[in-house]
């Protein structure tokens, strides 16, 4: 299987993963219904909607959001000339593969950002009245009307791993006696792709970031010396 082959496959089975759990979880369950996958009070899939960044940071107001989905577009565009050029420049497959999974978790939040407002007939969105971006109740449909214009889709998280709750000890300053859990924040595969593309670059920059050397053609050399006097009888 070729280099390309490889990093386009990679990039669209992430995609269909992250765009096929939105989809589903969108269209069976309203915002902020929490399940337990297998049981298990340490992965659940809780679902909110996120009009911004990550971790649930916001970017200003309507035009805010524009301006954060043209950027999300532009490093997308930027990023598939890259992704051509490190194919084309022989760099090592780990280092295609985490490039794919960054690639591929930002194209997979632009696609939120993009259609979801117009695909939808609910969702996060903007309201001018409060300043403020607003929910819904109910589950969401597939309609003619979105909830929102081009650009304005709201990006769907749902993975959540609340591994160890607790107390922080009251003892500590400040803090003492306050709510602690790790992990805290609620993501997408999308998301996850990224961060395991960009920490496992961060780990291991010296053994990835680097182009295959070009094999060398092998040549055979001969030290025997051949006498003037050699004579064929």
């Amino acid at each position: 299987m070729s280099r390309k082959t490889t990093v386009i496959g990679l990039i669209l089975l992430i995609l269909l993963a992250d765009q096929g759990l939105k989809f589903w979880i969108k269209l069976n369950h309203p915002t902020g219904e929490v399940l337990r996958v297998f049981g298990w009070n340490w992965f659940r899939l809780h679902f909110i909607e996120n009009p911004g960044m990550a971790w649930g940071w916001k970017f200003g107001n309507e035009m805010g959001k524009v301006i954060l989905t043209l950027f999300r577009l532009c490093a997308v565009l930027i990023g598939t000339w890259y992704i051509g050029k490190f194919i084309r420049d022989k760099y090592s497959m780990g280092f295609l593969i985490c490039a794919a999974l960054i690639y591929a978790g930002a194209a997979g939040n632009l696609i939120d950002s993009l259609f979801y407002g117009m695909i939808f007939d609910k969702g996060l969105h903007y309201s001018t009245v409060l300043h403020d971006y607003i929910g819904y109740t109910g589950v969401a449909q597939l309609g003619e009307k979105g909830y929102g214009a081009f650009l304005h889709g709201s990006v769907v998280d749902m993975l959540y791993f609340p591994i160890v709750q607790g107390n922080f000890p009251s003892w500590l300053p400040i803090i003492g006696g306050d709510p602690f859990e790790f992990f805290s924040p609620i993501f997408n595969i999308a998301d996850a792709s990224i961060s395991v593309g960009v920490i496992t670059l961060f780990l291991f920059q010296q053994k990835l970031v680097k182009k295959e050397e070009p094999v060398s053609p092998v040549t055979g050399t001969t030290n025997t010396n051949v006498s003037d006097q050699t004579q064929i009888s």
